[in-house]
């Protein structure tokens, strides 16, 4: 079975590609918010910070180094948590945008989405009346008809180039059980080695849904592939992260909370950021007993070349 951690891995996805300037006037968009959320976040317990980057004039996913570069630096002067940089970007983006930025930094952490998969947000746009910027709409409304592509020889080649090449290690994103047979396909050609760190996620429309059981299911499948080799967290979309990740907790999984996965805190009450969440979930784990683990004891855990060993 999963590896039961010790102390509980907190993850804090800061701005993701998935929600719009519109859906909440929280969501860091420029480079200077996506630092400062970042740290705060960190300050309050996350371990690890999955960092996505946008366009600074409109808030649109950006796949653009330079951009990221603005915020990488400020946030490893201030903080030791693990920067995992995303390898997924976004829908619209091409396998060589997507990677650009990771290749270019080396993180200790990348995302890595195991498989393809029809990925959409397109019901939110029907409860938008009035958008921020003129791209929104078009962007959420679009999904129900985008798929998001990572082939087997995509991540035949990410592993090959970011893993191999630069020593990054993964986030295994795994939206539905195909995706975790699919990471055994890897395992068992020797292109993934142990400890590896599985992130199953729960409540994207086109993936597996948010139900207790599902996270049973996905857990049980995982503990027969992998055995104890590999970590396991969670994370839960929307209205459904605070109560699933508990759940998973009193499991044994690590937890991802952030304004990525959900723009809320509590029934009808925004987040005002992703410090907030990472609080509440800690103060949640804390309630059951658990230690929240630092950003070296999370090195530790899956075996990561270390913040010196990065390339920013």
């Amino acid at each position: 079975m999963a590896k039961k951690p010790n102390k509980v891995i907190i993850t804090c996805a800061v701005t993701g590609a998935i929600h719009t300037p519109t859906m909440s006037e929280y969501l860091p968009l420029t480079p200077a918010q996506i630092a400062e959320q970042a740290i705060d976040a960190a300050q309050a317990g996350a371990a690890i910070l999955h960092l996505h980057a946008r366009d600074p004039n409109d808030g649109r996913p950006s796949a653009d180094p330079d951009v990221f570069a603005q915020f990488l630096g400020p946030i490893k002067r201030a903080t030791d948590a693990v920067i995992n940089i995303t390898s997924g970007g976004s829908t619209k983006m091409t396998l060589a945008e997507r990677l650009a930025p990771p290749l270019r930094f080396k993180p200790e952490m990348a995302s890595l989405n195991m498989g393809s998969m029809n990925f959409s947000i397109h019901p939110a746009a029907q409860k938008i009346k009035t958008w921020k910027y003129p791209w929104e709409q078009a962007y959420v409304e679009g999904t129900e008809d985008i798929i998001f592509r990572n082939t087997f020889r995509d991540i035949r080649h990410i592993l090959a180039d970011l893993g191999e090449g630069c020593g990054t290690r993964f986030e295994f994103e795994c939206y539905d059980v195909g995706h975790l047979y699919n990471l055994a396909h890897f395992v068992d050609a020797g292109l993934v080695k142990p400890p590896f760190f599985i992130q199953t996620i729960f409540g994207i429309l086109g993936g597996i849904g948010p139900d207790p059981q599902c996270v049973t299911f996905m857990r049980d499948t995982a503990n027969r592939l992998f055995g104890d080799a590999y970590h396991w967290s969670v994370l839960a979309a929307g209205r459904h992260q605070m109560g699933l990740l508990t759940h998973a907790a009193i499991m044994g999984a690590n937890v991802r909370v952030g304004l990525e996965d959900s723009l809320y805190l509590g029934r009808g009450q925004m987040a005002t950021s992703n410090a907030a969440q990472v609080r509440k979930i800690r103060h949640l784990l804390a309630e059951l007993g658990y230690e929240i683990a630092t950003p070296d004891e999370a090195r530790a855990m899956l075996a990561l070349k270390g913040a010196a060993n990065v390339a920013f």
